[in-house]
């Protein structure tokens, strides 16, 4: 009886490759804002032809990540000062009620919240400030999660990228800050615990707040 041939792993569109290399490398730091793309650099990179390329850039201009200069390439914009005031504000209003709605805090969210705070500190021990940061927002999200309002949770879902862009900024321009960060994760776990709503409110307030007062150039 003939043996059925291998299944090998269809490869993702040309297009869908540089959308994928270019936001990861603008997401983690490696592209800078203010780094000037060119299509020729990044079909090289990514082993395609400059169509796919102009695809994939025309998708994340339109995602705010980059902005296209015809003839030139495309420009990675930097993380403005209204853009983490308005990333801020909205988190605020989600994460606040969403982590009041979680008390009283079921076992599965609880242990849930342990395992990444414990993946925090291993990464954060190792310097990997990106993982860091994923494993930060998988924090909150699984808060906002457990509220089991799935319009809220797709809104915070919307903020991913934005979120981790900046963590990851955030963290490398402060490094002070990961072990304070840590420390108020571990208390909102500690007041999710207790079943002390107020507690968890006002310490996510202070966690979420000081991103806000860094790009007022108001650190606390």
């Amino acid at each position: 009886m003939p043996t059925a041939p291998p299944v090998t792993a269809k490869r993702p569109p040309a297009a869908e490759r540089v959308y994928a290399h270019v936001k990861d490398g603008v997401l983690h730091r490696r592209y800078e804002g203010g780094t000037l793309l060119t299509e020729g650099g990044l079909a090289e990179a990514v082993g395609v032809s400059r169509t796919p390329v102009r695809e994939a850039l025309l998708r994340l201009e339109a995602e705010g990540l980059l902005k296209l200069y015809p003839k030139k390439g495309a420009l990675v914009l930097a993380v403005s000062a209204q853009e983490i005031a308005d990333v801020v504000e909205t988190r605020l209003l989600v994460e606040k009620h969403a982590v009041a709605k979680a008390v009283p805090a079921p076992p599965r969210l609880l242990a849930r919240l342990e395992g990444l705070l414990d993946d925090m500190r291993r990464q954060a021990a190792a310097g990997d400030l990106a993982a860091v940061s994923v494993s930060d927002r998988a924090f909150h999200a699984e808060i906002v999660r457990s509220a089991g309002n799935l319009i809220l949770s797709r809104l915070y879902d919307q903020l991913r990228d934005r979120q981790l862009r900046m963590g990851v900024a955030a963290m490398h321009a402060h490094p002070d800050r990961i072990d304070r960060n840590h420390a108020e994760h571990a208390e909102i776990l500690a007041a999710l615990r207790a079943g002390d709503a107020q507690r968890a409110v006002d310490i996510i307030d202070q966690h979420i707040s000081w991103v806000r007062n860094l790009a007022q150039g108001d650190e606390r």
